[in-house]
């Protein structure tokens, strides 16, 4: 079972900072440091040489050997809209895929989700569903065939504020009801990410962590490298889960 995931890049570029992993191999390098911090599962976003989120074949093929040669722990990977806007489009490049992830990211709120957790189900790769706070993905969820089948649910708070970040997760969660009982990984971004990571540990929910959610340390200090926020999140998610139990 999946305790804290390490998110690499998300859709980061360069201007966000050279710790963000661009390519292969820095993906590569910067997974097997995360994973000797504590991370049992990585997720990554395939890059073109412009850093540009890609779903195109030869991209993440390159990709994912590079990171199977260096960790071994399963490893997915984005399917988001941005990458492909045009559902059939998507649809196209993902079953062109000739490496296929352990398991990939679907966002449900995002058109054509069920027909590509469909197309990856019927593959053998797992999927994530990935549903948004603030965005009709937990009722399409909810409705969905395919909800007892999925690998895990991705709860994402997309509330920018720390103050609400943890009432807006509570409400996520209650949203998600019994997510057909499936495991359920929780976290939010940026500002509200350590808050919401703290509640999953205090909640026995999985979690992640990495240069994609947050680029500072709990103490706000900048992040460099996902290998520190994940030694971070192991240590915060730990206490608080041990918080919770006295």
């Amino acid at each position: 079972m999946v305790n804290v995931q390490v998110c690499l890049n998300g859709t980061r570029e360069a201007t966000d900072g050279t710790r963000v992993p661009l390519t292969p191999e820095t993906m590569a390098e910067d997974a097997a440091r995360a994973v000797a911090a504590g991370a049992d599962d990585v997720h990554v976003h395939p890059k073109t040489p412009c850093g540009h989120d890609s779903l195109s074949a030869r991209v993440v093929a390159a990709t994912l050997q590079a990171l199977r040669r260096r960790v071994p722990v399963p490893v997915g990977v984005t399917t988001g809209a941005w990458a492909e806007p045009d559902p059939a489009a998507r649809l196209k490049r993902v079953r062109g895929w000739t490496v296929l992830p352990d398991h990939a990211s679907v966002n449900w709120h995002e058109p054509g989700a069920e027909e590509l957790a469909a197309a990856l189900l019927d593959a053998g790769v797992g999927v994530e569903a990935g549903i948004w706070s603030g965005t009709d993905g937990a009722a399409r969820f909810a409705r969905s065939p395919l909800g007892p089948r999925v690998l895990r649910v991705l709860a994402e708070v997309t509330d920018p504020l720390p103050v609400t970040a943890e009432d807006s997760a509570r409400a996520l969660l209650a949203e998600l009801g019994s997510a057909h009982g499936r495991p359920v990984l929780l976290h939010g971004t940026d500002d509200s990410a350590w808050p919401v990571l703290r509640l999953a540990g205090r909640l026995g929910l999985a979690t992640r962590a990495g240069l994609e959610d947050m680029l500072v340390l709990p103490d706000g200090q900048p992040a460099d490298s996902n290998a520190r926020l994940v030694a971070e999140a192991v240590r915060a998610y730990a206490e608080a889960r041990d918080g919770s139990s006295r």
